[in-house]
């Protein structure tokens, strides 16, 4: 049987930050952990823990303090310019609320086919068919290409944001809580069409709610900077520990 193939890999990764008091706050601290080719990991762990803080490095957005991210063996932190804008084409982001990030005078199909033209990969001309095409991967209708952010809602940006990153095909799909701020219903149908599209897919998911990675390969677990557990979600259950306590708090929220 062959090993697996790790296409992106973070070793000892440390980050802190300067409080206003003078004292130093630790974000992350000695994280490593491998994404492999065509699986799923989840990161989860209470707010303010450094879920967030780490997944920028995978898209070299900040930098750590110490330690490498190594893309395909490429350390991605020692990148500049076109080197590190390249390289970003195989990595994809969807961030929490991604609404922030459009452009309100672009109309979808410009939102959603901006990177392939960036990229020179489509002609301007093309875009309405491509849009079209990745909308429908999200399913969303063909005619949404010709709203604008304000007309949709939070559910409809972030299916429009998954699409936008779907675009350029890449090798990683990096979700940072992306159901975090829809309710509960729109959650499901997000993670429907999510679940589609990452099969096969290596993705990286932040979760804040642990219902939406429980099929992942493997769960990662952090607090205060560090991972504390790891294994899928049955495992993490059976073991009692700080994965349990959180999903079962979580559980009895939603029951509540």
């Amino acid at each position: 049987m062959s090993e697996p193939e790790v296409i992106m890999e973070a070793l000892h990764v440390c980050k802190s930050y300067p409080a206003s008091d003078g004292r130093w706050l630790r974000a992350n601290e000695d994280v490593s952990l491998q994404l492999v080719k065509g699986k799923t990991l989840g990161l989860v762990g209470e707010s303010g823990c450094g879920k967030s803080t780490f997944m920028r490095f995978l898209v070299a957005l900040d930098r750590p303090d110490s330690g490498q991210i190594l893309y395909r063996g490429q350390d991605i932190t020692a990148l500049r310019g076109e080197k590190l804008r390249q390289t970003r084409r195989h990595i994809q982001m969807v961030f929490q609320d991604p609404g922030a990030s459009f452009n309100p005078k672009m109309r979808v199909r410009d939102i959603v086919c901006e990177p392939l033209l960036n990229f020179g990969l489509i002609a301007p001309k093309e875009r309405a068919a491509v849009c079209r095409s990745l909308l429908e991967m999200v399913e969303l209708p063909g005619d949404f290409e010709d709203r604008y952010p304000h007309s949709m809602s939070g559910g409809q940006r972030q299916r429009v944001a998954i699409a936008r990153a779907l675009a350029l095909q890449p090798e990683i799909l990096i979700l940072d809580e992306a159901t975090s701020s829809v309710d509960t219903r729109t959650e499901i149908e997000i993670q429907k069409a999510m679940d589609n599209l990452m099969k096969g897919r290596t993705s990286f998911v932040i979760a804040h709610r642990l219902s939406t990675i429980r099929d992942a390969d493997l769960i990662l677990v952090m607090k205060d900077g560090d991972i504390i557990e790891q294994g899928r979600h049955e495992e993490l259950l059976a073991a009692g520990g700080f994965y349990a306590n959180l999903y079962n708090s979580q559980f009895e929220d939603v029951v509540a």
